[in-house]
């Protein structure tokens, strides 16, 4: 094996409107090496990786793969050079098989005629050799998110790929997934697949990484190992400052119930049960966390409680009015905040520029409307706001947020959300693909908002976001409640057997 760097590039640089998105970068990724690239939103990682893929074309630099001086001006050329990358938005057909999505655009044919028995066979290979089992007929929509990563990942071998970019890979996984994505991780660069891994979970980081290249605002400003550093020192690099990592917040000052959920039941879109008699409240002053797997009735439970689903049976009333009755727009005029799961469905209109998604809830009141004509000064002038109090990476607030990064997006539902007077907030996944610096600001601003006497409801993956938020915790296991803990005495293995299905209680004789 030779001694020279799977990958290298040189000076990389990228200019857009307005913006310096990669400096003279320098990277070398090690043969079946992790090489972790840590950054805020809007540092730059993602540009990067785009290059390297040939989605963008730098303006000055050099790529070099096996030592060799390659030309990338698009993905065929990287993919010809062994790179693949897996979005963090997965780009696969839903309605069609796991085979059938991982060999379009590189279909093995029999004369004129698709050979997608052999296709299955070499996919099944493939899936045993790296530890990716996955059944090749199966259709891409049943399968879990998890699932789902891997058949991109599947996707890069089938083509080959000996250098794989991760881009974000644990966003939207459960920790018991994680947990077998790292395992993946391992065996394939046993087997001398050379990794990029781009996160903003630094245990994650320091736990699988062999390397750590840190940008901030477009240039690399730090290499380490995980050995010689910590989740504080990284968060410095990145931010450019000390950065709290734990929450500190003072007893809650509890007021009237705002949100009293009884027997509530939900259907999936199968029309099955995934909430079953669900029963809590969460009062002003409070937040109630909602912890569980991923894919136990949180997502049907907040739709639920937005007015984006129907209900089956039992009652939502939110400040003493039935919710059920009204429609998503008389609930926001009620006081109620929704930062959505999925930002791409529910959050945002991607090709509407950031001023305007920033008032998609009041759009038609003073003062950025009256009757029918649009105050665009006060729809400039709040986008411009909150683009500085939120640390909104945008070069100007008449971009379209589908433009801007993940984390980024994220931030644009935030701040519209939590920039607007009300009493209960719904947070669901809040900091989801957020760099540590923003999620700082993220729990500082719902802990504010708790302390105003705001009620919160807060459904996330995260077992120490959930942990350090939370005044109370709500553990979610097949649709239903399986008990309520306080925060400040229940442990992080107390909670896990919760999410697993075990109440803790001795079983009861029959």
């Amino acid at each position: 094996m030779s001694d020279s760097p799977a990958l290298e590039v040189r000076n990389i640089t990228k200019r857009f409107p307005g913006v310096l998105a990669n400096d003279r970068v320098n990277f070398k990724l090690g043969k079946g090496h992790v090489h972790a690239l840590l950054g805020e939103n809007g540092a730059g990682k993602s540009t990067l990786m785009n290059i390297i893929y040939g989605l963008y074309s730098p303006d000055e630099g050099q790529f070099f793969v096996d030592g060799k001086e390659v030309s990338i001006k698009n993905p065929h050329d990287a993919i010809s050079h062994g790179i693949g990358m897996v979005h963090q938005h997965f780009m696969l057909v839903p309605v069609f098989t796991v085979a059938e999505n991982i060999v379009l655009g590189a279909e093995t044919t029999r004369g004129t005629t698709l050979d997608m028995r052999t296709a299955r066979r070499e996919i099944r290979e493939l899936s045993q050799k790296y530890g990716l089992e996955v059944d090749p007929d199966a259709i891409v929509e049943d399968l879990a998110v998890g699932t789902q990563q891997r058949v991109e990942i599947l996707k890069s071998l089938y083509r080959n790929a000996t250098i794989l970019v991760l881009d974000e890979p644990t966003a939207v996984l459960t920790p018991q997934e994680a947990g077998e994505l790292f395992q993946i991780m391992d065996q394939l660069t046993e087997k001398g697949v050379s990794i990029v891994f781009i996160s903003h979970k630094l245990k994650e980081v320091l736990f699988v990484a062999d390397e750590i290249t840190v940008m901030r605002r477009g240039q690399v400003v730090g290499h380490t190992v995980p050995d010689e550093t910590s989740e504080q020192g990284l968060a410095g690099m990145m931010v450019g400052r000390s950065v709290l990592l734990e929450v500190h917040k003072n007893p809650p000052s509890l007021q009237q119930v705002a949100l009293d959920v009884f027997q509530l039941r939900v259907h999936d879109e199968r029309g099955v049960d995934a909430v079953r008699n669900v029963t809590f409240q969460v009062r002003g002053g409070e937040i109630l966390g909602i912890a569980g797997v991923q894919g136990n009735g949180q997502t049907q439970l907040a739709e639920a409680l937005t007015g984006l689903r129907d209900i089956e049976g039992g009652t939502i009333t939110i400040n003493k009015h039935n919710a059920p009755e009204m429609n998503p727009r008389a609930l926001v005029e009620m006081g109620l905040a929704h930062v959505p799961e999925d930002r791409h469905k529910h959050g945002l209109v991607l090709p509407y520029h950031l001023g305007d998604n920033a008032i998609i809830c009041t759009y038609y009141i003073p003062p950025f409307s009256k009757g029918l004509r649009r105050n665009e000064r006060a729809i400039m002038d709040n986008a411009e706001r909150l683009i500085a109090q939120y640390d909104i990476r945008t070069p100007s607030p008449l971009v379209p947020v589908g433009h801007l990064s993940g984390g980024n997006q994220q931030k644009v539902i935030v701040a519209r959300e939590f920039s607007r007077n009300v009493s209960l907030l719904l947070a669901n996944q809040p900091t989801r693909g957020l760099d540590v610096g923003s999620i700082e600001y993220i729990h500082q601003q719902i802990i504010e908002m708790r302390d105003r006497g705001v009620a919160v409801l807060l459904i996330s993956a995260e077992l120490d976001e959930i942990l350090s938020l939370s005044d109370r915790i709500a553990v979610m296991y097949h649709g239903e409640i399986v008990k309520v803990v306080e925060a400040s005495t229940v442990t992080r293995t107390e909670l896990g057997l919760l999410m697993a299905g075990s109440t803790g209680e001795p079983d009861q004789p029959k």
